[in-house]
């Protein structure tokens, strides 16, 4: 068989293969040849590649070589017995020229300091390619969503399929960062963090790419079947992470160059961010680059998480646009992040991810339907504005935004250009947001005129009043004229003389906006339309003080920068209505006469409270109501002097005034009960007294002496019976102590068997009176 290939440019090498070969030895040849031929011609990525079904064309190696290349194949036509290169290829090439990126020169230039406009359409093209990559938080409380997910690839492709025949579908899976306190570190809950009963449940990770690219749908749901939950400690998990690999890792994912990108995130928690490393130690920043081996991210637990800003210019500067997929729960923290984030949008997840689909038909088509035209590089000291004309001529209020642009549509973006200074061959690129399309504009700025001094010179010139000749595209006056057109007759007056009575305050002349001629302004036109005025035209009539958005809130005009406010209204903007209604009180009274109404809010003085300027809910010192109710306290002898904002009223059984009820202590220590109101201006009191206070019972003398006399002998009583029961309990110790010593002698054996004991012998002699007579007394031994 025959090998080559063609274009518009010429042919490339024609190789004849022979028809023995195995899947390795043709890749060498397209190596060899295919390679070469296409940077020869110069094709860059503009062409496709089709070859038919023999068996070395669809061998795995030819496959696996041909997708690392990241070659378009086209695959060979069912019906064609022989191949025909241009058969089923119109339709391939007409959407390769709507998605190379479309790279326009444009020159541009500008005097300095002038505004240049032009403008620029876009239309929005059909059968855009489309990569998809679903980012899946995988932590346990998505299990339910996980089995759902498992079996979408057919309805995810045909509704993909509604959008372009060119759709790819990638697949990555995320967690946390596998440290305290984001996850259990414990080797046990490492290897299983999920619930002990449950058998389906792979080791924490941060960040893991499952499935590149692909236009095969069964190799999505394959891949994606082979997943199993994990878990972690915290509810956010690191979806900042894995969208930053999910960005910067352009080979691993597989991003088409030209297509439009985008990540589906889904997950039922927030998120950590930039600083929550530091709960686990993580102190290295997040530096925005891959760093993806085996597909797992192997920099999670040594490097921060990514800022908002980091992953938002990220995301911007790869052309990938965002669609958060998220629980109702945190919903609202996804709408302040899309926000942040340039072509993203929000959509509510039922419970277990059911809706998916459908969410990211909508949200894609909002994308898709909002185009948005931004700038790069932009030198210094230019300023670039973008005025879009949508859909129908509309004027958008967006700068640089059209929405509901759908296919075929085309709109309009007029760019003012202005370069404030001299500049040569700078250039800044101009493109459509999520598009690679680019228009590169070159500025060089004009700062000297270029003269024609090839005609005569004519003096005096027609075109300056017959008083001057043309020099350089002006007029050049002679001596005693001046002005543009030389129509100016000063006479003996100096020209500087009359400048300076075009200058306010010694200021620019005209305020910059005119031209000074014969000593008067002469004033330009506005961005609109209308004209600058007044004598050194420092005034127009578009730029006063808005409100709502509106120029004197839509309730007045604008006159020399100034509202000038209808009827009913006032304010720097026209935004307060004159009428004083909402000041008033229930009494008529404006601010309670204690405040001013301005802006048709009051204004209270010091110590009073809008609305209305009411008193604050306290109680007033009790002094004057002492002496106002009972005739003493400190006030009693000038208390008409001191008290003569109060008047007040002694009631017997109930209040007639509504405020709060006031209990206050009186010199005397009696309880005073009363009421307190403020009438309409300052110092301004009414208030009711109860006649009756409650005073305490004077102290009852003896009984506090008793009292204490008895209270000093009963301690004393409980002191000595004390001290008497700590020495019964010591004799008692003793004795018990002795009797137990007792207990232990053995003084029988003593007696028997010691030397020193000696048995003693005791005799007993008994003596007997004996009467013998009167006269003697004797004693008789017994």
């Amino acid at each position: 068989m025959l090998w080559g290939c063609f274009s518009a440019k010429g042919t490339g090498r024609l190789i004849r293969v022979k028809d023995r070969m195995n899947g390795a030895m043709y890749c060498e040849i397209l190596s060899q040849n295919l390679l070469p031929s296409v940077r020869t011609l110069k094709m860059k990525r503009g062409w496709v590649f089709q070859h038919d079904n023999d068996p070395k064309h669809t061998a795995r190696a030819t496959k696996e070589w041909l997708r690392k290349k990241h070659l378009k194949v086209l695959e060979w036509p069912s019906q064609s017995p022989d191949l025909n290169p241009i058969e089923n290829l119109w339709r391939e090439l007409k959407v390769l020229a709507l998605v190379l990126p479309l790279i326009i020169p444009f020159f541009l230039t500008v005097f300095a300091g002038l505004p240049v406009s032009f403008n620029v359409s876009f239309k929005a093209a059909e059968g855009h390619p489309v990569d998809l990559y679903y980012l899946m938080d995988l932590s346990y409380s998505m299990k339910d969503d996980l089995a759902n997910v498992q079996v979408l690839g057919t309805d995810l492709f045909a509704a993909l399929r509604k959008i372009t025949n060119h759709a790819r579908i990638g697949f990555g899976a995320f967690v946390d960062k596998t440290v305290l306190p984001y996850t259990n570190t414990n080797k046990k809950k490492l290897k299983k963090p999920c619930d002990e009963n449950d058998q389906q449940c792979q080791p924490a990770f941060g960040y893991r790419h499952v499935l590149s690219l692909t236009p095969n749908k069964n190799d999505f749901e394959a891949e994606v079947k082979k997943q199993f939950i994990s878990g972690n400690l915290d509810s956010p998990e690191g979806s900042l992470d894995a969208m930053m690999q999910a960005a910067v890792c352009e080979d691993k994912i597989g991003w088409n160059s030209n297509s439009t990108r985008l990540i589906v995130l889904t997950t039922d928690a927030g998120f950590h961010m930039a600083g929550d490393g530091k709960l686990a130690g993580i102190l290295e920043p997040n530096d925005e680059k891959c760093y993806m081996e085996n597909n797992l991210y192997v920099k999670s637990t040594e490097m921060d998480y990514p800022s908002v800003g980091q992953l938002a210019m990220q995301l911007e500067k790869n052309r990938i646009q965002t669609i958060f997929a998220v629980t109702q729960n945190v919903e609202s923290v996804y709408k302040e992040l899309s926000k942040m984030i340039p072509k993203s949008e929000v959509g509510v997840l039922s419970s277990d991810s059911k809706n998916v689909v459908q969410l990211i038909e909508r949200a894609y088509n909002a994308l898709s339907s909002k185009v948005t035209i931004t700038h790069d590089n932009l030198p210094e000291k230019v300023r670039v504005v973008y005025r879009p004309i949508c859909r129908n001529g509309e004027k958008s209020e967006k700068e640089g935004v059209c929405d509901q642009v759908h296919v075929g549509d085309e709109v309009i973006f007029e760019i003012t250009v202005t370069a404030d200074t001299c500049m040569e061959n700078k250039f800044f690129t101009i493109s459509p947001r999520g598009i690679k399309d680019t228009l590169t504009v070159t500025i060089n700025t004009t700062c000297k005129c270029q003269c024609d001094t090839a005609g005569p010179i004519i003096d005096p010139h027609p075109h300056c009043n017959m008083s001057g000749s043309i020099s350089c595209g002006i007029c050049s006056c002679k001596d005693g004229h001046v002005g543009q057109f030389c129509n100016c007759k000063i006479g003996n007056k100096q020209e500087h003389t009359l400048r300076a009575s075009c200058q306010k305050d010694n200021g620019t002349e005209c305020e910059g906006r005119g031209d000074c001629v014969c000593g008067r302004c002469e004033c330009h036109n506005t961005d609109s339309g209308s004209q600058y005025y007044g004598p050194y035209c420092e005034c127009d009539d578009d730029h006063c003080e808005k409100f709502q958005n509106q120029q004197c809130g839509g309730k007045g005009r604008c006159k020399c920068g100034k509202c000038e406010c209808n009827s009913g209204f006032e304010g720097s903007a026209c935004q307060c209505k004159t009428s004083d209604e909402a000041c008033r009180t229930v009494n008529n009274s404006v601010c309670n006469g204690r405040g001013i109404c301005k802006c048709n809010q009051c204004e209270c003085k010091g110590g009073y409270q809008r609305p209305h300027c009411l008193e604050c809910p306290g109680c007033t010192d009790p002094n004057c109501i002492e002496c106002l109710g009972f005739e003493s306290g400190p006030f009693k002898k000038n208390c008409s002097e001191a008290c003569k904002t109060i008047s007040s009223t002694i009631v017997k059984e109930a209040f007639t005034l509504s405020p709060k009820e006031c209990k206050q202590k009186d010199s005397e220590g009696c309880w005073m009960t009363f009421k307190l109101v403020q009438l309409v201006g300052e110092d301004n009191y009414k208030a009711e007294i109860m006649i009756k206070r409650d005073c305490p019972k004077p102290p009852n003398v003896i009984a506090i002496i008793g009292g204490s006399i008895a209270a000093v002998a009963l301690i004393g009583i409980l002191l000595l019976m004390l001290i008497k029961l700590l020495l019964y309990m010591k004799d008692l110790k003793e004795f018990r102590k002795f009797e137990n010593e007792k207990k232990k002698s053995k003084w029988a054996e003593v007696r028997h068997h010691s030397e020193l004991f000696v048995q003693t012998e005791i005799a007993v002699t008994h003596f007997r009176l004996v009467s013998l007579d009167s006269d003697c007394v004797g004693f008789m031994l017994i």
